[in-house]
Formats: structure tokens, C-alpha cells, sequence
């Protein structure tokens, strides 16, 4: 049987010979007992063995999978123990018990993990993600199952379980073990994971943030849609730490995430990468890149929007004045930039002070000449007559104070488009284009004369 495939139906279908075990000595007299009691009864009739006496059947899966090596048992435990937590997580507590706490109740699944069978490594990873989970909180904040004080051998420790888990999640979103299930498996973990102080320095250390961000794009099934909501989840959880953050700096995690945020309809989708957005928007250039990259318009149509979920709405407004912020605190030439980007062109003092050209006009070189471009392209895709005016008297102002500003404003097609617009409707329109004309045909040396 394809271990990939195995469902925990088939496997709980097993006979498991456990006599043969006690006869060998591989389980105790007592563990046989508690066995026949447990094995192959109804669900009610478990649920109420594990009421009365849940820390001797914890053992006693501990010890089977401490001690038996045997591929088919291993699941058949591993079955048996997913069965009960899947029908009650807060079954998970019972591993925390007072009397197992010299038991090493976690070396047995972090062992596992590695095994090259699927159906044992997903469900290990389950397990221990739910009984890491379930761990008692102690007065100092700390978490029980650490090392017990009064036993002589060593315990695994709460921090060697969560990097021995990441270790193995890293693993399987580098290289997964199963074509389509490994990388959902090891999402799903990080995402109930990442809350961890341990496993998020120890996911950032591995370089852990950069097998997140390829993740991160628009989804469609609804199983991609999930993987895509984890996915985003655990990037919000990253974004409340500095070290990941600075690694999310450095990746095209904002670009995917704006991606996202914009063709999405899933509502949840929407709201976890919006509180990302609205965590990362005051640090390092975030906010900056934000507006580059048009979140300004997309909040404003997300928020056109009929959501009902309060966190979101709240996102979207202090994601939308954190921005107007942000371009407040931007320098003349970042301001002009994020204008043009936006399309949003009005007579802004900028635009008319004769400083403002001087010192920036070396600026408009950036990404070959990407402002000019939009400049020029806003004359073909822009219906409103002020941002049309605006643009041709930019146009005009670099040809007259960029030393070759006319070869390349020519060069790249602008004078067509100008005097299509010769003949605008608005006057505004027509005075500022005749304006551009001019300059581009008569050059700097006369520019002076024409002034507006």
C-alpha cells in the first residue's frame, strides 16, 4: 500500500497483534489490559475510558511508540491518537497531565517526523503541533514540559520540539514529501505555530520567510484559497517580528501581498492582509512602496465595498491615514512621484516653482525616465481635463530645463500625443499643450520668452 495515500479508515481496519507484544515484552501486562479495554469499541464507550483515566492511555501510545518500530502499528497508534484529538482537540491536554511530567512525551512524534513514510510524518506533525499548543501556561510565563527537575535523564525539551518542528516544516516547503498535501500540511502548522516565539526566530534563522513569499498570489479553488488565507496568516504573524520583517524588506512579498489584497473576494483572505499591510505600513520604506505601488486607489475601492467584518473596516482606515501620513513626511521630488504614479495631477505649488525643476530634474532620469513615461501615458488614458493640463505643463518644463529634454521627450513619442490635444474641449487644456508644443519646437534658448 502507497503510504502517501493511506487513509486512518484503512488503518484502523488493522488487526494489531498486541498479545504477541506483551508475549515478546514489548508492552507491559497492564498496557495489554488498558489495549483490550480501548481497541475496536465505540466511540462514546473511548470517550468515556479517556474521562475516567486519560493520562494511562496517553502513556501508553507515548510508550508503544517509544518502543515498537513496526511500520503498520506506528500508524495504527498514530491513527488512534489523531482519531481522539480530531473528535476533541482539548484532548490535546491530557499529554500535560501532572503524572506524565517526568515522561518524554514529545521524543517519540519529533522522531517521526523524519521517517520516510507520509501517513506517519502528517500525522506527527499534527500531533505535535495540537499537544505543543495545548502545553499549560506556568506564573512566569514560560510553558510546562521543559526538563524535570527530579528526573535523572534528560527531557526533550518545549524548545528542541518547536525547532525540531520548524527544522522539518522548512524541509518540506523546500522539497516536499507529498506532491500536493506537503506544503498545505506544513502552512497549516506554521500558522498555529508561529504565535511561538522559539519558531519564529528559529523560521527566520533558516531562512524560513523566503518559501512564504512565492505562496503569496492570487487563488482561485477553494483549496488554494486556504493555503493562501494560511499562508497570509503566517506573514501577519511574521510582521509583528523585527527580523522577519526585514526579510520581508528584501523579498516581493509587499507587490504579491497588494496582489492579492486587490483580486481577492474572500473576505478573510482580504482582512489578514490588510492588518499585514496596515502592521508593515510604519516600517522602513513600506509605506513609501505602498503608495509606488497604488494602494492608495485600492483601499479606496476595498472600502466601496460591503464587508461586515469589523477588524477590516478598521484596517482600511488606519491602513488609508497612515498613508496620507506617509506622503505628508515624503520629500518634493517623493511627493511629485506619487502624484504622477497615482495619476491624480492638480496644480500643486510644485509643479510651477522653478526650484522645484532645478534641483529635480536629474530625479526624472530614475528607471529610465518611468515619471516622463507616465507622464506621457496619462495624455492617452487620462479623461480629466486638469490632470491632462498638468501633464502637458510638465512635459514643457522638462524640455525646457532637462539639457535633452527635447530628443527625449521626441524620442518618446510625446509630441503626437500633445497635439492631439490641441484641439481638448477645455481651454486649460489647449493653453498648456500649445505651451508644450512651443517649447519642444523652438528648444530652450527661446523657452524663457514663453513663459505662462
Amino acid at each position: 500500500m502507497d503510504h502517501a495515500e493511506l487513509t486512518t479508515e484503512q488503518v484502523l481496519n488493522r488487526d494489531i497483534p498486541w498479545e504477541t507484544y506483551m508475549t515478546t515484552k514489548l508492552i507491559t501486562g497492564t498496557c495489554l489490559q488498558l489495549l483490550r479495554r480501548y481497541d475496536k469499541r465505540s466511540e462514546s464507550y473511548r470517550s468515556q475510558l479517556l474521562d475516567d483515566d486519560g493520562p494511562a492511555y496517553v502513556q501508553m501510545f507515548v510508550g508503544i511508540l517509544r518502543d515498537i518500530f513496526k511500520e503498520e502499528t506506528v500508524e495504527y497508534v498514530l491513527a488512534l491518537i489523531d482519531e481522539v484529538l480530531t473528535a476533541n482537540p482539548k484532548r490535546a491536554r491530557l499529554f500535560h497531565d501532572s503524572s506524565l511530567v517526568d515522561k518524554d512525551i514529545y521524543e517519540p512524534f519529533l522522531r517521526l517526523l523524519w521517517k520516510s513514510n507520509w501517513f506517519i510524518q502528517e500525522k506527527s506533525c499534527k500531533i505535535l503541533a495540537l499537544i505543543v499548543s495545548a502545553r499549560p501556561k506556568l506564573q512566569d510565563g514560560s510553558s510546562a514540559n521543559g526538563e524535570a527537575s527530579n528526573s535523572k535523564r534528560k527531557i526533550t525539551t518545549i524548545d528542541d520540539v518547536l525547532k525540531g518542528l520548524v527544522e522539518w516544516l522548512c524541509a518540506q516547503l523546500k522539497k516536499p514529501s507529498h506532491p500536493s498535501r506537503g506544503i498545505p500540511t506544513a502552512i497549516n502548522c506554521l500558522a498555529t505555530l508561529l504565535k511561538e516565539p522559539v519558531v519564529r526566530s528559529s523560521f527566520v534563522q533558516l531562512d524560513g520567510v523566503k518559501l512564504l513569499v512565492p505562496l503569496i498570489s492570487p487563488a482561485s479553488t477553494q483549496q488554494s484559497i486556504q493555503l493562501l488565507y494560511e499562508t497570509c496568516l503566517c506573514i501577519w504573524l511574521l510582521s509583528y517580528y523585527e527580523p522577519a520583517i526585514e526579510y520581508l524588506a528584501t523579498s516581493r512579498a509587499l507587490p504579491r501581498l497588494i496582489e492579492v489584497v486587490k483580486s481577492s473576494t474572500k473576505e478573510k483572505v482580504v482582512r489578514v492582509v490588510v492588518l499585514t499591510l496596515r502592521n508593515l505600513l510604519s516600517k522602513g520604506t513600506f509605506g513609501a512602496q505602498m503608495v509606488d505601488l497604488g494602494l492608495p486607489q485600492i483601499v479606496q475601492s476595498l472600502k466601496a465595498q460591503a464587508w461586515s467584518d469589523e477588524d477590516l473596516l478598521e484596517g482600511l482606515n488606519q491602513l488609508e491615514e497612515g498613508m496620507k501620513d506617509n506622503i505628508k513626511k515624503l520629500s518634493s521630488f517623493d511627493k511629485y512621484k506619487q502624484e504622477v504614479l497615482l495619476g491624480h495631477l492638480d496644480w500643486s505649488p510644485m509643479h510651477k516653482d522653478p526650484i522645484f525643476w532645478r534641483e529635480n530634474i536629474t530625479n526624472f532620469e530614475e528607471n529610465d525616465f518611468q515619471i516622463l513615461r507616465v507622464l506621457i501615458t496619462i495624455l492617452d488614458t487620462s479623461s480629466d481635463p486638469r490632470a491632462l493640463a498638468v501633464a502637458c505643463f510638465d512635459i514643457s518644463q522638462f524640455v525646457q530645463q532637462h539639457p535633452a529634454g527635447r530628443v527625449i521627450v521626441t524620442d518618446l513619442k510625446a509630441k503626437e500625443r500633445v497635439m492631439k490635444l490641441m484641439d481638448h474641449e477645455s481651454a486649460e487644456v489647449t493653453k498648456n499643450a500649445l505651451l508644450c508644443i512651443q517649447r519642444l519646437f523652438l528648444g530652450a534658448k527661446y523657452a524663457s520668452f514663453l513663459q505662462a
